[in-house]
């Protein structure tokens, strides 16, 4: 659909300018009108030369979504129409991509969607949550409320997965490091030390004749190594989408790593928590709640207990009793859920079990890195340490002899 600029003079005789997205000049004109604008000038925007690139879908990120939830909330809460909404948002929209999503969405609907169908269409950066969570709020009529909880938990939700990813990112390169610089010390440094311990003759010790060896490994099959690693992350990452049983076995390997495993653990529930808290205080019903927790829960484990305690629900039973045989979540957690069910204020109880469990994450970051940070520098030091003790040797035997 082609974009159009206009020029407009209003009836309090100021003049406007804007940018619309219309079939034709015709369409322009007629919603101009309808907005109480007398159209002046209206011509066919000029393409920019990236518009005929297509951005990845999903070129969303959080912070955009969130600052767009959070206007969009005050705007409607101050009375403006949807589609104005949707108009004014997408014209500040820096994002391209966004930028054209919110124009996909506005013109769907200017001919009649809900604005929860709409964004339906758009997956990617709307997902499930966010449109059942739109859909409850344009039924019940309090749309800029649920909005604003969204804004908050797209927040709470980032944090948490800054935090986790901080706690992986970590170790990871330092582990990457030290076996870069090992590599590096074997293929490249250690064959000049051996070059220079032929030409002292004699036999190497054992730990210096031990590293040479391995170095003569590492320069024949290094691209071999890389390759085979390669292929095994690929094989890897592979099965896990293609296998369900493979994804499981792997999911339920995650949960039980030693540390790691229970901050994954303490994720999901605060994930969980937040999630389905958020969506009752809405009005979703709770077994689609339930649904879309299990769908974003993120491990096969945690998502096969919750819809377990789905089926449970809707054949009767109270929601703690099939949490609890689940053996995914703490007794306390499922205690709390049991108390909250009880008293009827089960999106109160879960909004604390989620603040209590983003404070346990916070605390197993910092421990983690704590523990993390000495053990990788004793790995790191150890292992280069360790090779270049094992080239001096020779040295130090040779400097026994001339003695």
């Amino acid at each position: 659909m082609p974009v159009y600029t206009w020029e407009g003079r209003t009836r309090q005789g100021t003049t406007k300018k804007g940018v619309m997205e219309a079939a034709n000049e015709a369409a322009v004109m007629a919603q101009l009108r309808a907005q109480s604008v007398t159209p002046v000038a209206v011509k066919v925007k000029a393409k920019d030369l990236m518009s005929g690139i297509k951005l990845p879908m999903g070129g969303v990120p959080t912070k955009d979504l969130v600052m767009f939830t959070r206007q969009f909330a005050t705007m409607i809460d101050a009375g403006l129409p949807l589609v104005q909404c949707l108009e004014i948002q997408a014209d500040q929209q820096p994002n391209k991509r966004f930028k054209e999503i919110l124009r996909d969405v506005k013109s769907d609907v200017e001919q009649g969607s809900t604005f929860a169908d709409a964004l339906r269409k758009h997956p990617k950066p709307f997902d499930n949550l966010y449109t059942n969570l739109v859909q409850a709020g344009e039924i019940g009529g309090i749309l800029d409320t649920i909005l604003n909880r969204l804004a908050i938990y797209l927040e709470k939700a980032e944090s948490l997965k800054r935090k986790v990813k901080g706690a992986m990112v970590y170790p990871a390169t330092i582990l990457v490091v030290a076996i870069g610089v090992v590599v590096l010390l074997l293929v490249k440094v250690i064959p000049v030390f051996e070059k220079m311990f032929a030409d002292f003759g004699g036999e190497l010790p054992g730990p210096t004749q031990m590293v040479v060896n391995i170095s003569h490994f590492m320069q024949e099959y290094i691209a071999m190594i890389l390759g085979a690693l390669a292929a095994a992350t690929f094989a890897f990452f592979w099965a896990r989408k293609r296998f369900k049983q493979f994804r499981y076995r792997t999911d339920a390997l995650f949960l039980k790593i030693p540390v790691f495993g229970s901050l994954l653990r303490k994720v999901a529930v605060a994930r969980f928590s937040r999630t389905l808290g958020t969506m009752i205080s809405s009005g979703v019903p709770i077994l689609d709640a339930l649904d879309i927790c299990a769908r974003t829960a993120g491990n096969m484990v945690i998502e096969l207990g919750l819809q377990k305690t789905r089926t449970a629900i809707s054949e009767g039973r109270t929601i703690a009793e099939p949490l609890e045989a689940s053996g995914v979540f703490p007794g306390m957690v499922v205690q709390m859920i049991a108390v909250g069910e009880q008293t009827g204020a089960m999106d109160s109880m879960l909004g604390k079990i989620a603040d209590f469990y983003d404070d346990e994450v916070d605390t197993a970051v910092d421990a983690l890195t704590s523990l993390l940070e000495p053990l990788m520098m004793v790995f790191l030091g150890g292992t280069v340490g360790g090779l270049l003790m094992a080239m001096y040797l020779p040295i130090f035997k040779l400097a026994e002899n001339i003695k």
